[in-house]
């Protein structure tokens, strides 16, 4: 077959897409294993535990150095994160660094209102280099072992794939893992494509992102995302008390533990300005405001 009969309008990877498509058909394999206890305790953990590893470790951890930890726990973090199938720790990082940079403007890679929602949800994942830009992670270069993990970033989902088996058999394979993974990719994928779209806007950041309530239980925090894109370098995204963030919740008790520590609180003038805000907009949010330079939220 020729590489022209592989385009397609938006010049997937098709060949990439293939280990996508078996996955998620492999979620399918409990109507031949059916289910057992074990199993949906299983897929229940993994999907929490392994959701908890994107939220504190893919995103607020390794893209945004949100707060610190030992070489120990950081390792343990990334490979967690890892075993979601979701590409190595760094590549991670820089993929959202750079959406962050240019977030719903030329440039970003899975914007909802540039793009639509299939190719934000997940669409662009096979329409970008695989490759991983070192560029802009400097201070997570500085590990080689998060290099090497990156590099082999199917060896943990392999690790816990095999291990599902070994202890629950073919149905803790097929709904311990493969289902428990496919559920934390698309909880993962709808804060690209709906929290840009569907919510209320606090803050009139340059981007459309915007807080929901919804996404915010599932992705354990995660859907506070006007909170977030506002001032990216706290810990917490859901600022005020009545906004849940288990994330944060979970990352609080760890420093209690001494596992992690230096937790970036929210600052008193942006917590000032949100409450503003509301007071000014209520229900109906903050407008869009194309173009406007958003606040600096730089790592340090």
């Amino acid at each position: 077959m020729s590489s022209q009969s592989l385009q397609t309008p938006r010049n997937y990877n098709l060949p990439g897409m293939l280990p996508f498509v078996i996955i998620h058909l492999c979620a399918l394999g409990f109507i031949w294993t059916g289910f057992t206890v074990e199993s949906v305790i299983c897929c229940a953990v993994l999907f929490f535990v392994r959701m908890f590893a994107v939220t504190g470790g893919y995103h607020r951890y390794f893209s945004h150095r949100t707060y610190k930890t030992s070489r120990v726990f950081q390792f343990v973090l990334a490979f967690l994160a890892q075993s979601t199938a979701q590409k190595g720790a760094l590549w991670w990082a820089a993929h959202h660094r750079a959406h962050h940079l240019y977030s719903d403007q030329q440039g970003d890679l899975h914007s909802p209102v540039r793009e639509g929602f299939w190719y934000s949800h997940f669409g662009w994942l096979f329409n970008h280099t695989s490759e991983t830009d070192y560029a802009r992670i400097p201070d997570l270069m500085r590990y080689p072992e998060l290099v090497f993990l990156n590099k082999y970033h199917l060896l943990p989902p392999i690790a816990l794939g095999v291990a599902t088996f070994l202890m629950f058999g073919a149905s803790g394979l097929f709904v311990g893992f493969f289902l428990s993974t496919v559920l934390t990719w698309h909880v993962t994928f709808t804060i690209n494509s709906l929290s840009h779209v569907i919510g209320k806007r606090r803050f009139a950041t340059a981007d459309a992102s915007r807080n929901n309530w919804f996404l915010a239980i599932i992705t354990l925090g995660e859907g506070w995302h006007n909170n977030h894109h506002r001032f990216s370098s706290s810990v917490r995204q859901g600022f005020y008390w009545y906004e849940y963030d288990i994330t944060f919740y979970i990352l609080k008790v760890l420093s209690w533990l001494g596992i992690v520590w230096d937790l970036r609180p929210v600052p008193q003038s942006v917590l000032e300005e949100g409450r503003a805000q509301d007071r000014k907009y209520g229900r109906i949010g903050a407008p869009i405001v194309a173009n406007q330079a958003a606040p600096s939220t730089e790592l340090s």
